[in-house]
């Protein structure tokens, strides 16, 4: 299910006020997937070089998980690395706010904010967030609660 940040499908915010908008929405739904529980936070970097990268912002320096290969191609130089970054921490309404709105501002893409069993995932993006639940009625729930924060597109998007 997608989820807009900003009514009327507005990408970016522009001012604080809009970005209190962007951050009420993420942590809305952030506290009713993860309350009380720790999840994992997951940020990419791409490359076209299979060495880990130097530490980007927002991740932690123990936090390298594993590099995949991404885009393969003959010429060494096309291809793609995804280097991903993990952390466990206790979720909290506003702890991943300057994350989030690095998201907002699309500084910082590819984030996954998942439980600790990979059953419900929220992927934040500049514009909304998609949301990965465990069963239909899990995700009817949540979009009845937050209607007025879906696309009117026919196609959700």
């Amino acid at each position: 299910m997608r989820f807009h940040s900003l009514p009327e499908s507005k990408r970016y915010p522009e001012d604080e006020g809009e970005y209190a908008i962007v951050l009420g929405r993420y942590n809305t739904v952030l506290d009713e997937l993860f309350a009380g529980t720790d999840v994992y936070v997951v940020t990419p970097v791409w490359t076209n070089g299979s060495d880990v990268p130097p530490q980007q912002p927002h991740q932690p320096e123990d936090g390298y998980w594993r590099s995949v290969l991404a885009e393969d191609d003959d010429d060494p130089e096309f291809r793609v690395y995804c280097h991903l970054f993990a952390i466990r921490r206790r979720w909290q309404r506003g702890c991943l706010d300057e994350l989030l709105r690095d998201v907002a501002d699309d500084k910082v893409a590819g984030v996954l904010i998942t439980d600790t069993e990979l059953r419900r995932i929220h992927a934040p993006y500049d514009g909304g967030a998609d949301v990965l639940l465990t069963t239909p009625e899990e995700r009817d729930r949540l979009r009845n609660r937050h209607g007025d924060w879906l696309s009117s597109h026919p196609a959700g998007l």
